[in-house]
Protein backbone atom coordinates (compact mmCIF):
# COMPACT_ATOMS: atom_id res chain seq x y z
CA UNK A 1 0.00 0.00 0.00
CA UNK A 2 2.94 2.55 -0.26
CA UNK A 3 3.00 2.81 -3.42
CA UNK A 4 -0.91 4.81 -3.47
CA UNK A 5 1.01 7.63 -1.14
CA UNK A 6 3.32 7.96 -4.16
CA UNK A 7 0.23 8.32 -6.78
CA UNK A 8 -1.56 11.21 -4.32
CA UNK A 9 -1.99 14.39 -6.07
CA UNK A 10 -2.98 16.09 -3.22
CA UNK A 11 0.78 17.41 -2.00
CA UNK A 12 1.27 18.27 -5.89
CA UNK A 13 -1.59 20.44 -5.69
CA UNK A 14 -1.01 21.60 -2.77
CA UNK A 15 2.54 22.57 -3.69
CA UNK A 16 1.89 24.39 -6.81
CA UNK A 17 -0.99 26.46 -4.93
CA UNK A 18 1.42 27.79 -2.35
CA UNK A 19 3.64 28.34 -5.76
CA UNK A 20 0.84 30.80 -7.44
CA UNK A 21 0.03 32.51 -4.29
CA UNK A 22 3.76 33.81 -3.60
CA UNK A 23 3.79 36.72 -4.97
CA UNK A 24 6.85 37.29 -7.88
CA UNK A 25 6.69 39.02 -10.43
CA UNK A 26 6.59 36.74 -13.40
CA UNK A 27 4.19 34.07 -12.23
CA UNK A 28 0.85 35.02 -14.16
CA UNK A 29 3.08 35.45 -17.58
CA UNK A 30 4.62 31.88 -17.15
CA UNK A 31 1.27 30.73 -16.00
CA UNK A 32 -0.28 31.82 -19.37
CA UNK A 33 2.85 30.80 -21.26
CA UNK A 34 2.65 27.64 -19.74
CA UNK A 35 -0.88 27.22 -20.65
CA UNK A 36 -0.91 27.90 -23.84
CA UNK A 37 1.76 25.67 -24.36
CA UNK A 38 -0.16 22.38 -22.88
CA UNK A 39 -3.10 23.59 -25.02
CA UNK A 40 -1.22 23.77 -28.02
CA UNK A 41 0.17 20.45 -27.68
CA UNK A 42 -3.15 19.15 -26.69
CA UNK A 43 -4.97 20.25 -29.47
CA UNK A 44 -2.10 19.40 -32.32
CA UNK A 45 -2.06 16.01 -30.73
CA UNK A 46 -5.84 15.40 -30.96
CA UNK A 47 -7.08 17.71 -34.05
CA UNK A 48 -6.36 14.62 -36.72
CA UNK A 49 -9.57 14.33 -38.45
CA UNK A 50 -10.44 10.99 -39.95
CA UNK A 51 -12.89 10.47 -42.31
CA UNK A 52 -15.12 7.00 -42.83
CA UNK A 53 -13.86 5.36 -46.34
CA UNK A 54 -16.84 5.88 -48.78
CA UNK A 55 -19.42 3.00 -49.07
CA UNK A 56 -19.23 0.47 -51.70
CA UNK A 57 -20.93 1.42 -54.76
CA UNK A 58 -24.11 -0.40 -55.57
CA UNK A 59 -24.04 -1.54 -59.07
CA UNK A 60 -27.16 -1.56 -60.84
CA UNK A 61 -26.85 -3.01 -64.41
CA UNK A 62 -29.13 -1.62 -67.13
CA UNK A 63 -30.13 -4.04 -69.92
CA UNK A 64 -31.91 -3.52 -73.20
CA UNK A 65 -32.25 -7.42 -74.08
CA UNK A 66 -34.80 -9.47 -72.93
CA UNK A 67 -33.44 -11.19 -70.14
CA UNK A 68 -34.40 -15.02 -71.68
CA UNK A 69 -33.17 -14.42 -74.95
CA UNK A 70 -31.99 -18.14 -76.88
CA UNK A 71 -28.88 -18.44 -78.68
CA UNK A 72 -31.19 -18.22 -81.86
CA UNK A 73 -32.33 -14.88 -81.19
CA UNK A 74 -28.93 -13.66 -80.06
CA UNK A 75 -27.36 -14.78 -82.93
CA UNK A 76 -30.67 -13.04 -85.08
CA UNK A 77 -29.46 -9.67 -83.20
CA UNK A 78 -25.96 -9.90 -83.83
CA UNK A 79 -26.85 -10.38 -87.72
CA UNK A 80 -28.77 -7.55 -88.12
CA UNK A 81 -26.39 -5.09 -86.20
CA UNK A 82 -23.82 -6.37 -88.61
CA UNK A 83 -25.66 -6.38 -91.20
CA UNK A 84 -26.03 -2.35 -90.43
CA UNK A 85 -22.84 -1.84 -89.75
CA UNK A 86 -21.64 -3.34 -92.95
CA UNK A 87 -24.23 -1.09 -94.77
CA UNK A 88 -23.34 2.08 -92.39
CA UNK A 89 -19.60 1.24 -93.68
CA UNK A 90 -20.60 1.29 -97.52
CA UNK A 91 -22.46 4.25 -96.94
CA UNK A 92 -19.21 6.04 -95.00
CA UNK A 93 -17.04 4.92 -98.27
CA UNK A 94 -18.81 6.44 -100.48
CA UNK A 95 -19.09 9.69 -99.13
CA UNK A 96 -15.60 9.56 -98.42
CA UNK A 97 -15.24 8.32 -102.24
CA UNK A 98 -17.31 11.59 -103.07
CA UNK A 99 -15.23 13.72 -101.23
CA UNK A 100 -12.15 12.49 -103.38
CA UNK A 101 -13.77 13.42 -106.11
CA UNK A 102 -14.91 17.07 -104.88
CA UNK A 103 -11.36 17.19 -104.17
CA UNK A 104 -9.47 16.06 -107.65
CA UNK A 105 -11.73 18.42 -109.49
CA UNK A 106 -10.50 21.00 -107.58
CA UNK A 107 -6.80 19.97 -107.77
CA UNK A 108 -7.12 19.82 -111.53
CA UNK A 109 -9.04 23.12 -112.05
CA UNK A 110 -6.30 24.73 -109.95
CA UNK A 111 -3.76 22.79 -112.28
CA UNK A 112 -2.21 20.30 -110.09
CA UNK A 113 -0.83 16.76 -110.94
CA UNK A 114 -3.91 15.08 -109.20
CA UNK A 115 -2.99 11.39 -110.84
CA UNK A 116 1.03 11.75 -109.32
CA UNK A 117 -0.23 12.78 -106.14
CA UNK A 118 -2.40 9.88 -105.77
CA UNK A 119 0.57 7.15 -107.15
CA UNK A 120 2.41 9.51 -103.88
CA UNK A 121 -0.13 8.54 -101.67
CA UNK A 122 -0.10 5.01 -102.42
CA UNK A 123 3.50 4.61 -102.72
CA UNK A 124 3.79 6.09 -99.10
CA UNK A 125 0.91 4.20 -97.63
CA UNK A 126 2.63 0.69 -99.19
CA UNK A 127 5.61 1.81 -97.50
CA UNK A 128 4.00 2.25 -94.32
CA UNK A 129 2.35 -0.65 -94.48
CA UNK A 130 5.17 -2.58 -95.01
CA UNK A 131 6.96 -1.03 -92.02
CA UNK A 132 4.39 -1.91 -89.96
CA UNK A 133 4.47 -5.27 -91.35
CA UNK A 134 8.12 -5.36 -90.41
CA UNK A 135 7.97 -3.98 -87.02
CA UNK A 136 4.97 -6.92 -85.85
CA UNK A 137 7.74 -9.53 -87.51
CA UNK A 138 10.09 -8.13 -85.51
CA UNK A 139 7.94 -7.90 -82.16
CA UNK A 140 6.89 -11.73 -82.81
CA UNK A 141 10.29 -13.40 -84.29
CA UNK A 142 11.50 -14.82 -87.26
CA UNK A 143 8.86 -17.45 -86.75
CA UNK A 144 5.63 -15.26 -87.42
CA UNK A 145 4.46 -17.05 -90.25
CA UNK A 146 4.68 -20.36 -89.03
CA UNK A 147 2.21 -18.98 -86.41
CA UNK A 148 0.27 -17.52 -88.88
CA UNK A 149 -0.21 -20.08 -91.19
CA UNK A 150 1.92 -18.64 -93.67
CA UNK A 151 3.26 -20.77 -96.57
CA UNK A 152 6.31 -21.83 -94.48
CA UNK A 153 3.96 -23.22 -91.41
CA UNK A 154 4.97 -26.71 -90.60
CA UNK A 155 1.88 -29.50 -91.36
CA UNK A 156 0.84 -32.12 -89.69
CA UNK A 157 1.49 -35.34 -90.31
CA UNK A 158 -1.40 -36.85 -92.62
CA UNK A 159 -2.95 -33.34 -93.39
CA UNK A 160 -1.79 -31.92 -96.76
Amino acid sequence: MSYISHLNPGPGLADFWSEIRRPTPYRWPILIVSALITTTLLYAFTSDVWYAPPEKPRVIYISTFAPGRSDAEIEASNLANQKKQDELRAEQAKRDEERKEIYRALGRATGLDVDEMERQIAKDEAQEKAAEDARMRRMLGKDAPQAQGGKDAPVADGAK
